[in-house]
């Protein structure tokens, strides 16, 4: 077998190999859809820039939920930004009136209850 012959054989099996590997690379997988409980997600206490930037993605994507308003309370009050966190808990709670009782979930009813006080002193 002449050296060309063997130069075209290799070069040809390394395009067969880069084809095969071209042909296996992978989707990248779908982003996993915001959900309505994830603004507290992983939150650290040195990373609350971070918790409240996606509490934001959160909040907008649910703008009449008073859920992820009342958990961005706590990561507003967290980083000492009262003012911002009243507000928000008092959106939730105007937006919680509007669910009939037997929907709300006692325990978000009982936390607009307390952090609204909070926000009165």
């Amino acid at each position: 077998m002449s050296a060309t012959t063997e130069r075209c054989g290799t070069a040809l099996s390394l395009l067969a190999i880069l084809m095969i590997l071209s042909a296996c690379a992978e989707e990248p997988l779908p982003e996993r859809r915001i959900a309505r409980d994830d603004c507290l997600l992983e939150m650290r206490m040195d990373r609350l820039d971070e918790a409240l930037r996606r509490c934001d993605r959160v909040v907008a994507a649910y703008p009449k939920d008073p859920v992820p308003l009342n958990e961005r309370f706590l990561i507003h009050t967290l980083r000492g930004d009262p003012q911002r966190a009243c507000r928000d808990i008092k959106t939730a709670a105007k937006l919680a009136a509007a669910i009939p009782p037997e929907k709300l979930d006692p325990l978000l009813r009982n936390d607009l209850r307390l952090r609204s006080a909070s926000c009165r002193d």
